[in-house]
């Protein structure tokens, strides 16, 4: 036996799709409101579609948008380049780059430890010091914490150089303060002593020429006083000052504030009227707001004697002066 809906049937039907859409259906004659088998079987109708939708749209759709994780990813401290790859002997500012970096605090070249200039992620500024005893060769770099402890290293980093000037003549004067280079200038203890022998010696290295005063020829075979002898070296310099470039200082905390590597110091013995010594700067430190100058010499020989404890200890009540060099 066959069956066939009736009207009401179909009219039901097409409700229930329309409500499920939520769209309003009116007939001919106005407002066509549902049934409540219509109202029921659209409420099934409903329930199934929020049903279906749950297992196939997508977990975004049913609970919003997801905000996708922002968390840092800590990138690990390393050293890539030190620029430039090689300094000066005396030291000089370098900049290392790399990855991580914004904690570094201090920079170890090879046993020194200094405090940084400025830090990033990437770049870190330094002053590399002096080298050890301001004599060439290759040193690792570490990079340090506020705590001390390492962050990255690249070994054999830096190379420090021997450069002109004052490099050079620091070089010299720390590599023959107690090893004589008798075969080119002599040793002049035996008439009197050697210290401005010595110091005459590291200004050839810095750049200075022999002049028909100053001039010692042969191993000291021939040699002029102002060359090998501290009054007439004193005299020399004075009377030659603005030719030579040079300033008088004074042992006060004030002049010395001016006072460069390379620098000349002048001794009076005790009450003595006529200069007595003579060396050569080689170290000027600030501790506590004060300079503190040490200085390399022949006869004594010796490198980074401390002036105050020269002038004091040593040599109770002496004085002196400074030839600054200012080229």
């Amino acid at each position: 036996m066959s069956y066939a809906p009736d009207e009401s049937t179909s009219r039901d039907q097409a409700a229930q799709h329309e409500f499920a859409r939520g769209v309003q259906t009116r007939s001919d004659a106005g407002l066509h409101l549902p049934s409540r088998r219509q109202v029921m079987l659209a409420g099934l109708g409903a329930a199934s579609a929020l049903l279906l939708a749950g297992c196939s749209a997508p977990a975004d759709a049913v609970r919003g948008s997801a905000t996708p994780s922002t968390t840092p990813v800590a990138v690990k401290p390393a050293v890539a380049a030190v620029s430039p790859a090689q300094a000066s002997v005396i030291g000089q500012h370098v900049t290392i780059t790399g990855t991580g970096l914004k904690d570094v605090k201090q920079v170890t070249f090879g046993t020194t430890k200094v405090p940084v200039t400025s830090a990033s992620a990437t770049k870190v500024v330094v002053a590399a010091p002096a080298a050890a005893n301001y004599q060439p060769g290759t040193v690792d770099v570490a990079l340090l914490d506020g705590t001390g402890a390492t962050l990255a290293s690249k070994p054999q980093a830096l190379t420090y150089v021997v450069t002109a000037g004052v490099g050079a003549q620091m070089q010299y004067a720390l590599a023959h303060w107690t090893n004589y280079n008798t075969a080119e200038y002599g040793d002049l203890n035996p008439v009197g002593g050697d210290c401005a022998n010595f110091v005459s010696q590291t200004l050839i290295a810095r750049g200075w020429t022999m002049t028909d005063q100053w001039y010692n020829h042969n191993a000291a075979a021939d040699w002029g006083s102002p060359w090998g002898y501290v009054p007439s070296m004193d005299t020399y310099f004075a009377d030659n000052a603005e030719s030579l470039g040079l300033e008088k200082l004074t042992f006060s905390q004030e002049d010395r504030a001016k006072v460069g590597l390379g620098d000349v110091g002048i001794f009076f013995w005790g009450d003595d009227t006529e200069p007595d010594h003579t060396e050569v700067v080689d170290k000027i430190e600030k501790v506590d707001g004060q300079y503190k100058i040490s200085l390399a010499s022949h006869n004594n020989d010796v490198a980074f004697r401390d002036l105050d404890t020269t002038i004091t200890t040593e040599h109770p009540g002496s004085t002196g002066h400074f030839w600054h060099l200012t080229r």
